[in-house]
């Protein structure tokens, strides 16, 4: 096996709880490295995360912009066209943080679910990220990762869900869940 060091593409998917907090967790890594993280979420926004608290410790080192107003699409209704902008914007700000040198890793939390949702494109995503620079790890977490982003990634993580609390009446819990 010959040695290469290159940006890393990860998706982090599936059922189960614990996408974003996968991504978290190498975000950590990443800052105690060094490195530079950049953290876009494309759907949350109205919850004040336990996350965004703890972020600010590491001042612009690692930094975590919300840039939703919330869970959206939820059931079989169409989506608010201003969720859509919101999504565009969010999406239109991960093309100039991919380009700016500013970032060693760039978080798009819940990307996946905008693709899902017919939001924004996969083919116009899957171009970015391949064009992106050598060096930048991106991360893409949410349900249902697009068949074309899990062929290109280089690691796919999917959680399943095997039991969870909420099943059994238990509410979000902070600290766990927020």
């Amino acid at each position: 096996m010959s040695e290469s060091r290159r940006g890393l593409l990860l998706i982090n998917t599936g059922p189960g709880k614990g996408k974003t907090t996968a991504a978290l967790g190498t975000a950590l890594r990443a800052m105690g490295n060094g490195m530079r993280v950049l953290m876009l979420q494309f759907l949350k926004g109205s919850w004040r995360y336990g996350e965004l608290e703890a972020v600010e410790a590491f001042g612009g080192s690692f930094v975590i912009r919300q840039m939703g107003r919330g869970f959206v699409k939820i059931g079989g209704a169409e989506a608010d066209p201003e969720d859509i902008r919101l999504v565009q914007e969010a999406w239109t700000e991960a093309c100039k943080a991919m380009v700016t040198g500013d970032w060693d890793m760039l978080i798009l939390d819940e990307i996946n679910y905008a693709i899902s949702y017919g939001m924004l494109d996969a083919a116009e995503v899957a171009e970015a990220l391949r064009n992106r620079p050598e060096m930048l790890h991106v991360i893409l977490t949410g349900r249902n990762a697009h068949p074309a982003l899990v062929e290109l990634a280089d690691t796919v993580t999917e959680m399943r869900e095997i039991k969870h609390a909420y099943a059994r009446g238990v509410l979000a819990q902070r600290g766990i869940e927020y």
